[in-house]
């Protein structure tokens, strides 16, 4: 399957983030992430679509049910991308903090 949306524009909604948190605790369907929000269960299905298509989300039937599901690995490919700039951000506030630690010691 192409994934046909951008992932960071999929983790960007705050509602998509929620359920990805939902998920990521345990398998659930549908009418069970629906139950966590305050809209419609169709809205909720339109989020589900969208993180699906992102391959955030894989679905599984068990019986008549589907289960949603967290996909670890796309959620690890978001973080190997994210640790490259996490390192660059880490040595900017340790430089911040130390500007700041000799600012505060100057002053007494």
């Amino acid at each position: 399957m192409e994934t046909r949306r951008d992932v960071f524009q999929a983790i960007a909604d705050p509602t998509r983030r929620a359920i990805i948190g939902l998920i990521a605790l345990q398998a659930m369907t549908p009418n069970a992430l629906a139950e966590h929000f305050e809209t419609s269960r169709q809205a909720v299905s339109k989020h589900i679509k969208i993180l699906t298509e992102c391959e955030l989300v894989s679905q599984k039937q068990s019986g008549r049910e589907i289960y949603y599901h967290l996909n670890l690995i796309k959620m690890q490919e978001i973080d190997q991308w994210l640790a490259q700039y996490r390192n660059l951000w880490e040595k900017r506030f340790d430089a911040l903090d130390s500007v700041l630690l000799n600012l505060k010691n100057n002053k007494k």
